[in-house]
């Protein structure tokens, strides 16, 4: 992904361009998670995950926030025409290791230190969100929704890939049961949200939905959902 001189900036407010956290912060297993989260999903993004962000982002355009960024899987995968893309990541272990693959890809993005909950971007700024893996993960996506539905310009869009609660009873009711565990071992991620509903109530319109498999993961979050939900014109 190129940026040409000439195209449009995203103010950030109130905020430094990470690195911002010392280091200490970073729990041992937060190092440890960071440093096998891409073996962890390689098998997941070569059996089909890979494919559905390339496509997925491929709709992506002008001033584009990335929430969550993680480890930057994402990176490869925008257009070339974006006006600027700003990469943002809470974590400081997934934060560092984005920062390498960042200066290793040369992609003109920026690095910000700001969780979803609390976006240091002006109101109707941005014109496309991606959210890949994330709010399954944020404390309160009510909240991040919230700020998602703020930040974007009139007609702007979210693009999200998530993997979602289960409509098999039996699966769902697996995932009830190993929600604990599994928030233990991935920091955070509930394996049994209900994102669509999540979306569709914070008051973005869902253009697509549509539900896929994340072939080669563990079977608790392998449901699946990804599309675009717009925020309607003024």
């Amino acid at each position: 992904m190129r940026r040409r001189a000439g195209r449009r900036k995203i103010p950030i407010v109130n905020t430094i361009d990470a690195p911002t956290t010392p280091p200490e912060v970073s729990t041992a297993w937060a190092r440890v998670f960071a440093a096998v989260y891409d073996p962890f999903l390689w098998l997941g993004e070569r059996a089909g995950a890979r494919a559905l962000r390339q496509d997925i982002l491929a709709g992506a355009r002008g001033c584009t926030v990335d929430l969550g960024s993680g480890t930057g899987l994402n990176l490869p995968h925008y257009p070339n025409e974006l006006d600027e893309l700003v990469l943002a990541e809470p974590d400081p272990a997934m934060r560092s290791r984005l920062e390498k693959r960042l200066s290793r890809s040369n992609a003109p993005a920026r690095l910000i230190d700001a969780p979803a909950e609390r976006l240091p971007l002006d109101d109707g700024s941005v014109d496309t969100i991606v959210s890949t893996f994330v709010l399954c993960t944020v404390d309160d996506p009510e909240l991040a929704l919230r700020e998602v539905r703020r930040v974007l310009r009139p007609g702007g869009q979210l693009l999200f890939i998530e993997h979602v609660r289960s409509e098999s009873p039996r699966l769902a009711a697996w995932q009830r049961r190993l929600a604990g565990p599994w928030r233990s071992f991935a920091r955070g991620c509930r394996c049994d949200r209900r994102t669509a509903d999540l979306i569709a109530a914070s008051g973005l319109t869902l253009d697509v939905v549509q539900q896929g498999t994340w072939r080669a993961m563990p079977p608790i979050v392998r449901p699946l959902i990804a599309g675009r939900a717009r925020k309607e014109e003024r």
